[in-house]
């Protein structure tokens, strides 16, 4: 069973629109736990299948979760939205960033 903190993180990503991503360190902050980024990763690892785990990036816009998607998934999905990657670096990254904090 999840934790608290990781059924938060599970409803906040589930806020991320199609097109947008969001990062770690964004998330953790939005829910008061700054510094937990990596926890964050953490609780995606595990997260349910309604949890679009594939919007969350590092905070240069890097697909650094994508070894736990398989192969090119997290790619494939976020270019099914719409965003560009090449090397695993999303393109115009600013454009594309979702903000918690000014969203909800």
């Amino acid at each position: 069973m999840a934790s608290d903190f990781y059924e938060a993180i599970y409803e906040l990503v589930r806020q991320i629109p199609k097109g947008k991503v969001c990062t770690y360190g964004r998330i953790a902050a939005a829910l008061e736990k700054a510094g937990a980024a990596r926890q964050v990763g953490y609780a995606l690892n595990k997260c349910p299948a309604d949890v679009p785990a594939h919007r969350v990036v590092n905070r240069l816009g890097r697909l650094t979760g994508k070894l736990h998607f398989g192969g090119q998934t997290m790619q494939a999905l976020l270019e099914a939205e719409g965003l560009e990657i090449v090397e695993d670096q999303i393109q115009n990254f600013e454009q594309h960033i979702w903000e918690p904090l000014e969203e909800l």
